[in-house]
């Protein structure tokens, strides 16, 4: 049984059942196309993965604060100051607690974005003079995490994380 609607000036149409599925498909195949795109885009713009095995980084946090007190136990001085005339730079200066250089040092360096790690960028940097690095890459617009590791051959010494606005 189908009802009839009346428009002014036309004659009343019966809606079948014919139009109520049309109606149907069409308003949820808009929902689904649009549930669709919003999923591409979001998986497309960020991954959702921060840490590659929550599990491994547990194990190793016993070691991350066992590295961390001994950081804190060798009173260095790492600071990091932005370099604004030309192009952006750092310069990186580390010194022991009696507050001298410290020579013999490889640093690695790093701008981590805060939210996508797929743009994280390492920092080439050089040695000016004992202690005191220099960078060498020409760094980008914006909020970065400010990722600073001093190693002495394979053993990571110093590590901080900072955020500056560029």
């Amino acid at each position: 049984m189908s009802t009839p609607v009346s428009t002014p000036g036309r004659a009343p149409r019966p809606i079948t059942g014919r139009a109520v599925l049309l109606y149907f498909v069409t308003f949820f195949g808009v929902i689904f196309a649009m549930n669709f795109y919003m999923v591409r885009v979001a998986i497309s713009s960020f991954s959702g993965v921060e840490t590659e095995s929550a599990y491994k980084a547990g194990l190793s946090f016993k070691n991350d604060v066992a590295a961390a007190q001994a950081q804190d136990a060798r009173h260095w001085s790492v600071e990091a100051s932005l370099e604004r005339n030309g192009p952006a730079g750092v310069i990186i200066t580390a010194r022991d607690d009696q507050g001298q250089a410290l020579a013999g040092l490889g640093p690695e360096i790093r701008l981590a974005h805060p939210t996508d790690k797929r743009r994280d960028m390492p920092l080439e940097f050089v040695e000016a003079t004992p202690g005191r690095f220099k960078s060498l890459t020409p760094m980008p617009e914006g909020q970065w995490d400010l990722v600073i590791e001093l190693r002495r051959e394979t053993e990571t010494l110093f590590r901080s994380k900072t955020r500056i606005s560029l």
